[in-house]
Formats: structure tokens, sequence, C-alpha cells
């Protein structure tokens, strides 16, 4: 059988969507397979926002990345006609040697990115809601934002589709092999057999079934989003007042989250960046119910640090992480299967990167390489499965 298609794309939320949408922007014959309708609620893509930001704590490496990722949201925007990303300035917080304001210090001193670093004080002085400890310090950096990661998703499924794309939903891909003439790819769902020249794996929370044959060591997390009025009104927590912040209230314990937004559930968005294992699940066996002892521990938080958020829970959901043990993504060639590329830019960081690893990800599966720094995400740093 000739190949059908030019490249397929297993799995269709931020990586995926945005692959297709580079693809299908290239000129490429593209299918896009996804087991949910469009910018479901059942992964790691939805909740009304997400951060950006360029002092990248995680690890310098990353900045080059999101310079590239500002410019192709401002593309995306500027393609669909919408509003996507909304710059609210950010705070990178806690004690001055933490892991957060450390690591945000050093790739913005590395990479020369504009930023302010305010005391306890000031931070008080400027964003009224926040009540730090003494100790506390913010790298302040004016670029940082929100994005909505369900107009996100539309936006590239739309733009991809209208390129030409052949996009299928409520379709999973059970299984994938090289096409029995040695040249291309097969993937087997319910409804069909497919072929292509190349194959793009981005199936997020499903990678360690879909990647099994790899060994690689992802872990999925349960994450819990909270959404609280606040007392006396969200004015202060407007975008034009509040800005993005993740904060290390302690070693243990981030607390991030965004100013108040338009439409439902309203109230302002809250959550823990981390709770380790405590929330470790499958897909299948993720808890989707909030336990009241869980909306007591985010209060507690809260009553601490940003007392006038603690008002009535308007909402709460959940979403998974897909994390490696250095919580760095996996981005790659398949090290069996020369023409599939294999995508997990997850470990709860990787949204705002969503329409740079859509080019980086189109390079691959047409190049088989990137102009990109992808070296931090070799796969070949976990011992896999060859």
């Amino acid at each position: 059988m000739a190949n059908l298609y030019d490249v397929i794309v297993v799995g269709l939320g931020a990586m995926g969507s945005a692959t297709a949408y580079e693809l299908a922007r290239r000129g490429k014959r593209v299918l896009g397979l996804e087991r949910y309708t469009p910018a479901h609620d059942k992964g790691s893509s939805h909740g009304r926002s997400r951060i950006i930001r360029q002092a990248y704590f995680e690890h310098p490496d990353y900045v080059p990345l999101l310079l590239r990722a500002y410019e192709l949201w401002e593309r995306l925007e500027r393609d669909s006609g919408q509003r996507l990303l909304t710059i609210t300035g950010g705070l990178m917080m806690g004690p001055p040697g933490s892991a957060v304001v450390a690591g945000a210090m050093r790739s913005a001193q590395e990479h020369g990115l504009p930023h302010e670093m305010l005391d306890a004080t000031e931070i008080r002085r400027r964003f009224p809601p926040f009540n730090p400890g003494p100790e506390t310090v913010a790298l302040y950096e004016p670029i940082d934002g929100v994005l909505d990661p369900e107009a996100c998703i539309r936006a590239f499924l739309d733009q991809a589709a209208r390129l030409g794309a052949e996009l299928r939903f409520e379709e999973s891909a059970l299984s994938w092999q090289a096409a029995p003439s040695g040249d291309g790819v097969r993937v087997t769902t319910g409804e069909g057999v497919y072929e292509a020249a190349r194959l793009v794996v981005a199936p997020g929370a499903w990678a360690p079934m879909l990647l099994s044959g790899l060994g690689l060591p992802l872990t999925v997390e349960r994450q819990v989003l909270y959404w609280f009025e606040p007392l006396g009104g969200v004015g202060p927590f407007l975008p034009e007042h509040f800005p993005i912040y993740i904060w290390e209230v302690r070693p243990e314990i981030d607390l991030y989250g965004f100013p108040a937004q338009d439409g439902p559930p309203g109230g302002v968005k809250v959550a823990f960046y981390r709770l380790g294992d405590e929330g470790a699940c499958t897909p299948e066996t993720i808890d989707r119910t909030v336990r009241p002892f869980e909306v007591e521990r985010m209060r507690a938080a809260l009553a601490e640090g940003i007392p006038s958020l603690n008002g009535e829970l308007r909402a709460a959901l959940t979403c998974m992480y897909t994390n490696t043990p250095d919580q760095h993504f996996v981005i790659g060639m398949h090290p069996r299967q020369p023409q599939v590329v294999v995508a997990s830019p997850c470990s709860g960081h990787g949204f705002k990167f969503a329409s740079v690893i859509g080019e980086i990800l189109a390079d691959l599966a047409l190049d088989s390489a990137t102009r990109h720094p992808i070296g931090l995400f070799d796969i070949g740093r976990f011992a896999v499965t060859r």
C-alpha cells in the first residue's frame, strides 16, 4: 500500500495540534488522531489558563525556545484572529536561595532578560493581595502572562484543518508499527488502518502506554486546580493589577496562580505546583473528585499567603502532569524506528512551549533534525529499551 499521508500525528492536545498546524502550513498531507473531542478536559491542557514566562527557573536552556514560542503565539493570533495571550507580568517568589528565585535569576542574567528584584515590602506595595514573609523576595518579569489553553488548541486545530489537515476525533490509536514495506509507518485505530512516511507520537498522559516499548521512566501525576472568589471582589486581581506567579512558600510547597479571567467558572485560579507521589495515577485511574481535605489544604496556604483570595470556592477540577525523573521534556527520534518522532514535552510546565514544540516536531518529522536547541530533552539520557 502506498503512503496515504506524509505525517500522522497521534494525540491532538497542545503539542499534537501545534504539530499538525505547522505541518499543514508547510503543505504536507497530515492526519491527526485524537481519542477525545477537540480541546477536551480529560488530559493536561484544560482549565482556562496556563502561565507563560521567560526567566525560566527550570534551566536557562529553555529560554531560546521561549523567545521563539512568543513569536509563534503571536503568529497564531494573527492567523486565527483571536486573542490567545494576555501579558500580565509575573513574579517568581521565595527565599533568595530558593530554586524558583535563584533559577529565574540565573536564566534572566544569562540571557539578558528584562527583570526587577523586589523585596517583601515592594511586593506588598505593588501587589497588595500578597502577604509575603520578610524573607521573601521576587523576580518580576514584565513579559510574563496567561495563555488560554482551550482557545489555543482550537486555534491550532482550526488553522490546521483550514490548511488541509485531516483531523479525526474520538478515534484512538491502538497500535503502530513499521509499514510492511519497511518504508513508513502503519497506525491502527478502532476505525481503520492508516499509513504515512512519518509518525509523531504526542500522547500526553497516555505516553506510558503508547511508548511502553521504550521503557521511558514516565509517571503521571494528578493535579488539582481551584477557583476562589476573592473577599471584597475581584478588582485587585484583575490582569491590569495582578500578575501570574510561582511562589516557593516552602521547599516542599510551590503555589502558583493567575489574575481573574472573564467567563466561567469565575473567581481566581490557584494551584499547588507539585505534591509528589501523593497524586500518582493513570488516565484510567485518576480520581476526578476533589476532596474536602484538599480544599482545606489550599485554604490554609491562601490564609497565610493571599488572605483576600480565601473566599467562596467557585470550582475545582483535575488534570494530569506526565513527568520525567529530572522534570525535563522528552523529544527526539525513536531509537529503533527512525521514521517515528517521540514527544513528551510535559512534566507540568510544557504548555507555554506548544507553539515552538510544534515547529520542532515538524522539523524532526520531515528532516530528522531541528535548528532549535533540544539537547536537554534527548531520549538517550534515560536507559531506554533499544
